[in-house]
């Protein structure tokens, strides 16, 4: 049961974003490229990826504890959860797709800096992060691309 709660605590940060409402109706009155994916896509991929980086956290808690996860771990993790969790609020909230795109670029970076030290700690936690580096490398390119195409003539 204790696994279980640690796990949990783990994850639940991760979708505390999705608590924020969106306006759909500010991202459909964009132009999207061709590339865009569906709306149902975002649920599913972010949702494997917050489960892949819980469980990347949750395996190093176990083997360090959290007192004995290096501070260079912590606050990448902390660096790149800000950056993630943002997202929500500066691209549908504030309707800014040039911050949007600022978010996503920050957590791509800062997402291959805490692959870097996840790996240096534990390589077999670390491919629980490759989806996030793929997903948040695509959302990138998509979020540049977007504002690239709304601010052209």
């Amino acid at each position: 049961m204790k696994k279980i709660f640690l796990f949990i605590l783990c994850l639940i940060p991760w979708f505390l974003s999705s608590l924020i409402p969106i306006n759909l109706e500010y991202y459909y009155s964009l132009k999207l490229p061709f590339f865009t994916p569906p709306p149902i896509f975002y649920g599913i991929a972010w949702t494997i990826t917050y489960i892949g980086i819980a469980i990347s956290v949750y395996m190093l808690i176990r083997e360090f504890s959290w007192k004995g996860l290096p501070n260079s771990y912590k606050k990448t993790l902390f660096i790149n959860y800000i950056f993630n969790q943002l997202f929500t609020v500066v691209f549908f909230y504030l309707q800014n797709s040039f911050l949007g795109f600022i978010s996503c670029l920050g957590t791509f970076v800062s997402c291959l800096f805490l692959y870097e030290e996840t790996s240096n700690l534990n390589e077999k936690s670390t491919k629980y992060l490759n989806p996030y580096v793929l997903l948040s490398l695509f959302a990138t390119i998509l979020s540049l691309t977007i504002y690239i195409i709304n601010t052209t003539p």
